[in-house]
C-alpha cells in the first residue's frame, strides 16, 4: 500500500483526485497507476484501470488471474467491473468511498449476480492515511 499511496499523492500533485494503485503478481510489482482522468481528457482513466492495462500489457495477457491490486480508495463500479472482468484475485483498498464506492457500499459489483469472477476483498488498509489524502486535496481545492 506504500507504493499505492505514493502514485496517489503524484496523482495530486498534478491536480488530479488522489488515487494511485498498484498490482503485484508472485510478489513482484508489475505496473503502477494513479488517476489521470483530467491529464488525459478521459472519464476511464482511473488509476485501477490504468493500472490493470499496464499489467496486462506487460503480461501480453487479457486477464491478470492470480494479481494483486493495491488502491488507495474503494474502487467505483465501473472499476469494480473491470477488476472482475480482469480476474484480479485479491484487492486491498485503504478508504471507504460512501458516495462513488462500488465494493461495499453503493452498486457492490462482486455481489451482483452477474458478476463472474469475484476477488477476495481486504478493506481498510491505510484507510486514515488514504482518506486524510482524500480530504487534504479536497480541502484544498474549496
Amino acid at each position: 500500500m506504500p507504493l499505492a499511496i505514493e502514485q496517489a499523492r503524484a496523482a495530486g500533485a498534478r491536480g488530479e483526485v488522489p488515487v494511485g494503485a498498484v498490482i503485484t503478481l508472485e510478489g513482484q510489482v508489475i505496473a503502477t497507476a494513479s488517476n489521470r482522468t483530467r491529464e488525459l481528457n478521459d472519464p476511464t482513466a482511473h488509476a485501477e484501470i490504468l493500472a490493470i492495462r499496464a499489467a496486462c500489457s506487460h503480461l501480453g495477457v487479457e486477464r491478470i488471474t492470480g494479481a494483486d491490486l493495491y488502491v488507495t480508495l474503494e474502487p467505483c463500479p465501473m472499476c469494480a467491473a473491470a477488476i472482475a472482468h480482469a480476474r484480479v484475485a485479491r484487492l486491498y483498498y485503504g478508504a471507504s468511498d460512501p458516495k462513488s464506492g462500488g465494493v461495499e457500499q453503493g452498486a457492490r459489483v462482486f455481489d451482483h449476480a452477474q458478476c463472474h469472477h469475484k476477488p477476495e476483498v481486504y478493506e481498510g488498509i491505510n484507510a486514515r492515511e488514504c482518506a486524510q489524502l482524500l480530504r487534504g486535496f479536497f480541502k484544498n481545492r474549496r
